[in-house]
């Protein structure tokens, strides 16, 4: 809901002294010390008031200075009423310098308080504070009447640019704040999203790797249960002593993936075909470096769908298929079928499941089902 511009009050932002420069705010106070020097020196040393007339004058000078000051800090505070007495009490002090005889502090306090309420106090409140203040002025000042109505009228528009000035540097002050904050949040979510995805990473490669090594120590204890030969069980257990290692290289690969030191896909896929018998691998289209997240996400679907064919397809022959494309890359692999093996039921089964959310979360799919021959894993993910 809009506030009415009348009754609005400059923020506090446009009131307070942020957003003023070290420079400026120096030349504030010493303006402020000057006239408030003069102002003393004027009732002090007036020739037409002596005794204790001067001294009443220049206790005067000081306590409207003292009000000046809380009506700085009552209108930061937005209190209307306070703002409107105070006001008002620098008025009448104002017209008890000028009955003594002291015009020129009288004059100063009459034009101040009418600069003042123009610029700190809402515009249904300031505009009569400062019609009276000017209109004291006007029946104290001598000079012809155009000449008085020259000097309201510039008073008047000083006391208006002042607030258009403020405003606009308070504006300025709360753009700057929710920018900051803009920056704040934008910088707290990214880290939030690169922890998530270091925890998605390094999940995926332990899960990985754990499995693996769970084929081979099931495959063990299923040979150690039928008595098989001692050679046979050190195999699978050597087996899964490599798995445990590979799944340690795999970890500081993904943490240097992380830091951006991916090693090439093709060379990658290479060398996880040449680990696995009967499995070969064929690159199509022009190749070209992946943003970090798909690259990785290729290669951990490849990772996932071979195991996958060593346990449900042993001894199948597997072909993967990496093909790049004008928008997307494709990662196809599929097994020429086979019986079950012995491991078929080893694991919980959520390894396609969590590669298929993470595609999905940089808008590709995975699609893995049977297809003519055997079983068919299929990726694909916008480049």
């Amino acid at each position: 809901m809009t506030e009415n511009v009348w009754t609005r009050w400059p923020s506090r932002e446009a009131l307070g002294r942020q957003g003023i420069s070290g420079p400026r705010r120096l030349l504030a106070w010493a303006v402020r010390l000057l006239v408030l020097g003069a102002l003393l020196w004027s009732a002090l040393h007036d020739s037409r008031i002596h005794g204790g007339a001067a001294v009443a004058g220049g206790v005067g000078v000081l306590v409207a200075g003292g009000l000046a000051w809380a009506l700085f800090r009552t209108t930061l505070q937005h209190r209307l009423w306070r703002s409107l007495g105070l006001n008002a009490l620098l008025l009448g002090l104002a017209a008890a310098l000028q009955a003594v005889g002291l015009r020129s502090p009288a004059v100063v306090l009459w034009c101040g308080c009418a600069i003042a309420a123009l610029e700190r106090l809402p515009l249904a409140a300031g505009l009569p504070m400062a019609s009276v203040a000017f209109a004291a002025f006007a029946l104290a000042d001598g000079d012809a009447w155009p000449t008085t109505a020259v000097v309201i009228g510039g008073m008047a528009l000083a006391g208006y640019a002042l607030r258009l000035d403020a405003e606009a540097r308070g504006s300025a002050q709360r753009l700057l704040a929710q920018e900051r904050a803009a920056r704040a949040a934008e910088a707290e979510s990214a880290a939030l999203a690169e922890r998530a995805r270091i925890a998605r990473e390094i999940h995926d490669v332990l899960a990985h790797s754990l499995s693996a090594q769970l084929v081979h120590l099931e495959a063990a204890r299923l040979l150690i249960e039928r008595g098989a030969d001692r050679e046979q069980i050190l195999e699978r257990v050597v087996a899964a002593r490599g798995m445990a290692r590979d799944g340690l290289d795999e970890t500081r690969q993904a943490l240097s993936a992380l830091r951006g030191e991916l090693t090439p896909l093709e060379e990658f896929l290479t060398g996880l075909v040449r680990q696995a018998d009967g499995t070969e691998i064929t690159v199509e289209g022009d190749r070209r470096p992946l943003p970090a997240e798909a690259s990785q996400t290729v290669r951990r679907v490849a990772q996932e769908a071979l195991t996958n064919a060593r346990k449900h397809a042993p001894g199948a022959k597997v072909r993967v298929r990496l093909a790049y494309e004008a928008h997307e890359v494709t990662l196809d692999v599929r097994d020429s079928g086979g019986s079950p093996g012995e491991l078929a039921q080893v694991g919980g089964g959520y390894g396609l499941l969590g590669m298929r959310e993470r595609a999905e979360l940089l808008g590709g799919s995975l699609d893995a089902g049977p297809g003519e021959e055997g079983f068919v894993v299929m990726l694909r993910v916008p480049v």
